[in-house]
């Protein structure tokens, strides 16, 4: 919110005197003297005006996990076993998921409390691919590439999918790179050659690769400098 927003909500002052402490250079953000009213503060910010505390900055906090089958893809559900489950009870509080994947699908799986970060990782005009290891009941044809190179109507949406990147591995086996993530997406893209998914595992997304040492239902804190990658 807005720094001058902050001070009157949190602190013995009203807008007005927010404004004034703030051109007296009473307020720090981060232990650095701030005048701006509209500074924008973050959750992870630490905020004081003289000796008194707004806040003390939540710090942000960025996880890998290897998703294994048989879990969804949520923070909390009434059924099923979530990604929030394999985490310690301490890591868990505050986080959400930088994009999803479907219930038997393996893979890099994202955590974070912080949000413009997973939105700079997950949305499609950040133009960060998501790379993909497909493994499927049919053989897979030549021609897929050059289909999925032009994009693919959706019909249920109405609109045609972002060029997406094919690369046969093997008759049934393929690597399939797409900055975006839709509903069953990939699943569809094969679907269009009625040739069914059997095997779906994420290997990437932009630059952060899945740690080949952790095994699946295994997690790491992201190192800082794969958050600066983002």
């Amino acid at each position: 919110m807005r720094l001058d927003r902050l001070i009157a909500l949190r602190g013995p002052f009203n807008r007005q005197q927010a404004r004034l402490v703030l051109a007296q250079g009473r307020v720090l953000v981060n232990g650095q003297v701030c005048r701006e009213p509209a500074h924008e503060v973050s959750a992870f910010d630490r905020a004081e005006v003289d000796e008194h505390l707004l806040q003390a900055g939540e710090p942000a906090r960025y996880y890998m996990l290897h998703k294994p089958t048989g879990c969804v893809s949520a923070t909390s559900d009434p059924r099923h076993r979530t990604v929030l489950d394999l985490l310690a009870p301490e890591h868990r509080l505050g986080l959400h998921l930088a994009g999803r994947l479907d219930y038997h699908t393996t893979g890099l799986l994202i955590l974070t409390n912080d949000g413009q970060w997973s939105r700079r990782l997950t949305q499609p005009g950040s133009q960060q691919h998501k790379r993909y290891r497909v493994y499927t009941e049919q053989p897979i044809g030549e021609h897929y590439a050059e289909v999925f190179a032009q994009g693919l109507y959706f019909a249920y949406e109405g609109l045609t999918t972002q060029p997406a990147t094919l690369v046969r591995l093997g008759s049934h086996m393929a690597e399939l790179s797409l900055v975006e993530g839709r509903y069953h997406q990939v699943k569809r893209m094969f679907g269009h050659f009625q040739n069914r998914v059997t095997g779906l595992h994420r290997l990437s997304m932009g630059p952060l690769l899945l740690d080949p040492a952790l095994q699946p239902g295994q997690y790491r804190a992201l190192t800082a400098e794969e958050i600066e990658q983002i």
